[in-house]
C-alpha cells in the first residue's frame, strides 16, 4: 500500500493512474448527479415552512461543504509540497484552487437566491456569509499569487504558506452559526446525535454531496493531468508516451 502511494508521488505514475480512473469517476459522477437531483427535486417532500424554495439546499449545501473540503485538501497538499518538496503535491494544490473557488462562488450565489425569500434580502454581513466570502478571497489570492511569481518552486512555497495560514478560516465558517447570533440556520446534518432533517430529505442531500465529491475527484484528476503535461513536456517519459512508447 505504501509502495502504491509512493509511486503516485511520481508525475509519470500519477498521470497513468489518473488516465485509468477518470472514465470510472466520470460515469459515477453523472449517475450520482442524476439520482441525487431526481430524489431532491422530485421525490423529496415539500418543506412545511419554506415550501419548494428549500430545494436549493441540494445545490447550496454540498457546494458550501465542498468549498471548505477543497481548501483543506489544497492546504494539506501545499504543506506536503512545502515540507517534502513533492512535485505532485504542488500540482494537486494548484489544480484544486480553481475548483474550490468555483464551489465557493456557487455556494455564495445559491445562498443569496435562498436568502431572498427566507430573509428578505440577497445579502447580509452575516458571520457565515462573510467568512465564506473571505474563503473566496483566499482562493483568488492563491490563484493570483501563483500567477504573479514566475519561478514555480517559489510560487508553490508562497501559495502553500498562504493556504496554511488561511486554514484558520475553515472552523470559523463551520462554527460561526454557533459562536455568533446569525440569520443563517444552525447545523442540521453535521451536529452531534440524530440529524434534524427528515430521512426523505437527508438521503437526497447526502447523495448530492457524494456527487459533488465525485465531480471534484474527476475534475481534479483531469486538471492535474493537464498540469503534468505542461510541466513534464520536456521529460523523456512524456516524449516516449506521446510517441506511443512505454519505455
Amino acid at each position: 500500500m505504501w509502495s502504491f502511494f509512493h509511486r503516485l508521488a511520481s508525475p509519470k505514475h500519477f498521470y497513468r493512474f489518473a488516465d485509468r480512473l477518470i472514465p470510472w469517476l466520470g460515469w459515477s459522477t453523472l449517475i450520482t448527479f442524476i439520482i441525487g437531483l431526481y430524489l431532491g427535486l422530485i421525490v423529496a417532500p415539500t418543506d412545511y415552512q419554506q415550501g419548494e424554495s428549500y430545494r436549493i439546499i441540494y445545490i447550496h449545501v454540498p457546494a458550501a461543504w465542498m468549498s471548505m473540503f477543497v481548501y483543506v485538501v489544497m492546504a494539506i497538499a501545499g504543506g506536503i509540497g512545502l515540507i517534502w518538496k513533492m512535485k505532485m503535491a504542488d500540482i494537486i494544490a494548484s489544480s484544486a484552487a480553481p475548483l474550490g473557488a468555483a464551489f465557493t462562488i456557487l455556494a455564495l450565489v445559491t445562498g443569496s437566491l435562498w436568502g431572498k425569500p427566507m430573509w428578505g434580502t440577497w445579502w447580509i454581513w452575516d458571520a457565515r456569509l462573510t467568512s465564506e466570502l473571505i474563503l473566496l478571497f483566499l482562493y483568488l489570492g492563491f490563484i493570483a499569487l501563483q500567477s504573479a511569481i514566475e519561478d514555480r518552486r517559489t510560487a508553490a512555497n508562497a501559495c502553500a504558506i498562504l493556504a496554511l495560514v488561511g486554514v484558520v478560516n475553515i472552523p470559523i465558517i463551520h462554527y460561526s452559526v454557533e459562536w455568533w447570533n446569525t440569520l443563517h440556520q444552525g447545523p442540521t446534518v453535521t451536529r452531534f446525535g440524530k440529524s434534524a432533517m427528515a430521512t426523505s430529505m437527508l438521503i437526497p442531500l447526502l447523495t448530492m454531496f457524494l456527487a459533488f465529491k465525485l465531480y471534484f475527484a474527476t475534475t481534479l484528476l483531469m486538471r492535474a493531468r493537464v498540469e503534468i503535461l505542461e510541466r513534464e513536456r520536456d521529460t523523456t517519459w512524456m516524449k516516449n508516451m506521446i510517441m506511443g512508447s512505454d519505455e
